[in-house]
């Protein structure tokens, strides 16, 4: 999606949403107040990439926040790629939610994916990568689709018979991918040593 197409007429990098605000900086920084920097943890919205990111002492965010990375901009000093680990304990419970909610505000873009995807070998497809979908689930969301494209999680849901969440079946998917480090394929969410 492009910046323009996101409503941000200013490009200069991706978007990404507030998941913990620490004004004070890390409590485990031993510095004097004054040294320390605000940071905020965040989740990209495009590809489900987790920062740290270090604001100016002006930068005014909270959680569940639009932040544009990487943008030159005088509220944000830094910002790094980090792990599921190394987020803070609210921030990796509020990973759930936003999620959920970037799933549910872009419904088309996930519903496409049970359109669009495709064998990945010969013996492996998309499909069986999300949560619970085997050969027959499978095979029965392509033959639905190639009587016509989804149109929402409610018409998939509705035309394939077993599959009864299939909007939850790709938010599992994706907070799997962004929690396990070890994962031989990913769709959703992408690292930086993946590109």
């Amino acid at each position: 999606m492009s910046d323009t197409e996101r409503g941000d007429d200013d490009p200069g990098g991706p978007t990404a949403i507030v998941l913990d605000f620490l004004a004070h900086g890390r409590t485990e920084d031993d510095r004097p107040q004054y040294q320390k920097q605000p940071l905020a943890y965040a989740l990209g919205r495009e590809d489900f990439r987790l920062f740290e990111v270090v604001l100016g002492p002006d930068a005014g965010v909270s959680i569940g926040d639009d932040l544009v990375i990487d943008r030159a901009a005088d509220a944000i000093e830094r910002t790094g790629e980090v792990e599921y680990e190394d987020l803070t304990g609210g921030a990796q419970s509020e990973l759930d939610y936003a999620v959920e909610d970037l799933v549910d505000e872009e419904e088309r873009r996930f519903v496409d994916f049970y359109n669009d995807a495709q064998p990945i070998t010969l013996r492996l497809h998309q499909l069986n990568l999300l949560p619970g979908i085997g050969k027959k689930l499978r095979n029965s969301i392509l033959d639905e689709r190639k009587r016509g494209p989804f149109e929402s999680f409610e018409d998939l849901g509705e035309r394939v018979e077993g599959l009864h969440n299939p909007r939850e079946v790709v938010v599992e998917r994706i907070l799997e991918e962004i929690r396990e480090d070890d994962l031989k394929y990913r769709t959703f969410a992408r690292r930086d040593d993946e590109e």
